[in-house]
């Protein structure tokens, strides 16, 4: 079983990788809006696999940040002393499910019930 100040160091590590993740989507964006810029008659063809790489890119960027939201909200809990405790209960997350996840907020019967409800199954 992984401690505590293991799970951390992944958490930071995860944030760092993310991070970078994220200066070269940016990068990318940059780039590709200097080619346009460079090329106003452009194809449609192009344009249209300009559209769909952005529209991928900025899905990327989406799933990135959202990581990078859970992640530090480990870490803000792990600062606080709380981490490993269940957002919804306050009863300890499961560490098989902290070793799997570092990140996760909710214990699996609280996660369980926010699917069921997402789901709109009761």
């Amino acid at each position: 079983m992984a401690k505590s100040s293991e799970l951390y160091e992944r958490l930071k590590q995860e944030e760092r990788q993310i991070l970078v993740k994220l200066d070269q989507l940016e990068a990318d964006a940059s780039s590709m809006s200097e080619r346009r810029d460079g090329s106003p008659f452009g194809k449609r063809e192009e344009e249209a696999d300009g559209a769909l790489e952005m529209e991928r890119r900025i899905a990327q960027e989406e799933r990135a940040r959202v990581s990078l939201a859970s992640i530090e909200h480990a870490l803000q809990k792990y600062e606080a002393g709380t981490y490993g405790l269940c957002d919804a209960c306050g009863q300890p997350i499961e560490q098989a499910r902290l070793e799997a996840l570092p990140q996760a907020s909710l214990c699996l019967k609280c996660k369980a019930s926010q699917t069921k409800d997402a789901k709109g199954t009761r």
